[in-house]
């Protein structure tokens, strides 16, 4: 519903109701309403940030971060635009994102952590690319959302919540199937190897090894992090 909301085709009132309205008629709970309904809260809260802090599109809601070591780093930004980081739940995102305009939720939230703290890219970059790709590009949304995952936003997520993309991958896509849809070269691979497959001693023509390890770009991100909060 993302792109018509922002279109302003069905105005989110419309939708609040209508979820309310079929879980009544069905004598009991919609499957997985109430964090429907959260996402939209999520939407309205992010449209009254921009409203007041309209500088939230290109500078930290958090005055803290203005001192963050991100890093500017070219061909990691490029790697993970085009879906060429060695992290099959990343690049399938990414990828996908290209392709179509849209992906799910969870996987927004993977390859910005991604971004963001694997990386040290600052979060403004992805914000810039999400906004040239999404079909429900937001302002207030996608601004709201970015400095969220980095941890500089309002109400925004513990610098420590660091995504493992391995762990996410196993969990979300068990069976490999979304990696396999996105990530061709990989389709053949056994579902034990899909998301690690550099862990598992696997060389896949054409897709390429991890640009960061996970373990030491975590704890990369968590000194950088830990040395603003004593700053």
């Amino acid at each position: 519903m993302s792109p018509h909301l922002h279109f302003g085709e069905i105005s989110p009132r419309q939708v609040w109701q209508r979820v309310r309205f079929a879980a009544a008629a069905g004598n009991g709970a919609v499957h997985g309403q109430e964090p429907y309904l959260r996402q939209l809260i999520w939407r309205e809260f992010s449209y009254h940030l921009l409203h007041h802090w309209p500088e939230i599109v290109d500078t930290a809601f958090n005055p803290g971060f203005e001192g963050f070591p991100w890093r500017d780093d070219a061909a990691a930004l490029t790697a993970w635009q085009q879906g060429r980081t060695g992290y099959p739940i990343v690049d399938a995102g990414m990828r996908q994102l290209w392709h179509t305009g849209w992906m799910h939720n969870r996987v927004r939230m993977v390859v910005a952590s991604f971004l963001t703290k694997h990386l040290l890219i600052p979060w403004q970059a992805g914000a810039r690319w999400f906004w040239d790709t999404l079909v429900d590009a937001d302002l207030a949304n996608n601004s709201a959302g970015w400095q969220w995952v980095a941890g500089c936003g309002a109400d925004a997520a513990p610098y420590f919540r660091i995504f493992n993309p391995v762990l996410q991958g196993q969990k979300f896509d068990p069976d490999g199937a979304y990696v396999r849809r996105w990530l061709p070269e990989l389709a053949d691979l056994p579902v034990r190897d899909i998301h690690a497959l550099w862990d598992a001693g696997r060389d896949v023509a054409g897709y390429p090894a991890p640009i960061v390890e996970h373990r030491l770009a975590r704890q990369r991100a968590l000194d950088a992090y830990a040395a603003l909060k004593r700053d």
